[in-house]
């Protein structure tokens, strides 16, 4: 059933092309506008926990991410040094008995494929690329679609032109920490890494996270440490794969030998600045709403930001759908979103420590059982959205 007036989504992205989705689910059509001519995901891998996997089944997806993802056996936290495994919690079959969805890991293009299919397939979905949209203000999009749309959905990124445009929105924040991403094919790869497993290896202010990409027999390597915010240019400074390695190496020197010999030998590493959008107004009136990382970019300690994105998708079009207003919506995923930083917070204490705190770290996972740390996971990845 076609309920009326479409929902105007500004932004392509995991967020945007899931919104639109589920508002269909609905029965709201939505009009996407992306201001690329192209579609196309930065980054190489993407973690799906399995609060992000039970909303994608109920889209229909799950059959066509099984396809291109694999469902790793465990997840280790691993010491950066002495490669030791710290701690264990259990996931493939585990995961799909114990929190009722499958935790996955995929190229993110697989997964932006998967939903840009899933729209351009569903009649009401329509995507206009290589149009910006910055003014959330109806009018503006009205002149476009020759109808004034029920809502305007910023789900444009970190950089969100629509967030710039609300009064008292939150602001985009450098965190002080850089993540470096390369992509290792089996035959580069330590032999630390295991096809069936995600690793996060720790270390004293930094840590690396290492997982199968099935469907390209590679690796997906994201490195976290602290650094300086490279500006507007940062990727352009530096030049030379060699000038990249030998920053990459020196940011994990003092590891293990077989961590410390892949980053030097690394491939045409990048270096992305890690920002965060500080607390702010999501929406304005009823009229405009932001989702994902446009209303709370955060970092990835927590490896959660693609699964918010989906979950402020899925509810908003619920609460959308039942007449409830968006101010509504907003304290019910603000409190969701605080509780999931905390956790991010949280790890990234643990994951970088140092000295006596590392050490207490280290002892008090040692005394925990793989289901007991899955447990600690229960109100994240057991997560029922409002349907």
């Amino acid at each position: 059933m076609n309920r009326g007036k479409p929902v105007a989504i500004v932004g392509a992205g995991i967020a945007g092309l899931t919104a639109a989705l589920c508002f269909a689910r609905k029965g709201i059509p939505s009009e996407i506008f992306e201001r690329t001519s192209a579609l196309s995901e930065a980054g190489a891998g993407l973690q799906l926990s399995p609060n992000a996997t039970r909303i994608l089944a109920r889209l229909g997806l799950l059959p066509q991410l099984e396809k291109v993802w694999s469902e790793p056996e465990v997840i280790d936290l691993v010491d950066g040094t002495s490669l030791r495994t710290l701690a264990s919690v259990p996931s493939g079959p585990f995961a799909r008995d114990h929190w009722a969805s499958p935790y996955g890991v995929l190229r993110r293009t697989d997964l932006q494929t998967t939903l840009l299919d899933a729209v351009e397939a569903n009649p009401l979905c329509r995507l206009h690329l290589g149009m910006q949209i910055d003014d959330p203000a109806a009018g503006s999009i009205a002149q476009i679609i020759g109808t004034v749309p029920r809502l305007v959905v910023g789900a444009d990124g970190v950089w969100s032109g629509i967030r710039d445009r609300m009064e008292g929105a939150g602001k985009a924040m450098f965190s002080g920490n850089v993540a470096w991403r390369l992509t290792l094919g089996e035959a580069a790869a330590p032999a630390v890494f295991e096809s069936r497993k995600v690793a996060a290896f720790l270390g004293g202010g930094s840590h690396l996270v290492a997982y199968p990409l099935v469907k390209t027999g590679s690796f997906n390597v994201v490195a976290i440490t602290g650094g300086r915010n490279p500006g507007d240019a940062w990727d352009h400074a530096l030049p030379e794969d060699e000038s990249r390695r030998r920053l990459l190496s020196a940011a994990f020197s003092g590891w293990h030998p077989q961590i410390a010999h892949m980053l030097k030998q690394a491939s045409a590493p990048t270096i992305w600045p890690l920002y965060e959008v500080g607390d702010g107004a999501w929406h304005r009136g009823e009229e405009a709403i932001l989702i994902g990382d446009a209303a709370h970019a955060m970092m990835p300690f927590a490896a959660q930001g693609a699964a918010m994105a989906i979950e402020d998708a899925f509810e908003l079009a619920s609460f959308v759908a039942n007449g409830q207003s968006l101010s509504a919506f907003v304290d019910h995923r603000k409190s969701r979103i605080a509780r999931v930083r905390s956790r991010g917070a949280f790890n990234r204490f643990a994951y970088h420590a140092r000295g006596p705190v590392r050490l207490g770290r280290d002892l008090v996972l040692s005394m925990r059982r793989p289901e007991s740390l899955a447990a600690d996971f229960d109100w994240l990845y057991g997560y029922e959205p409002r349907d």
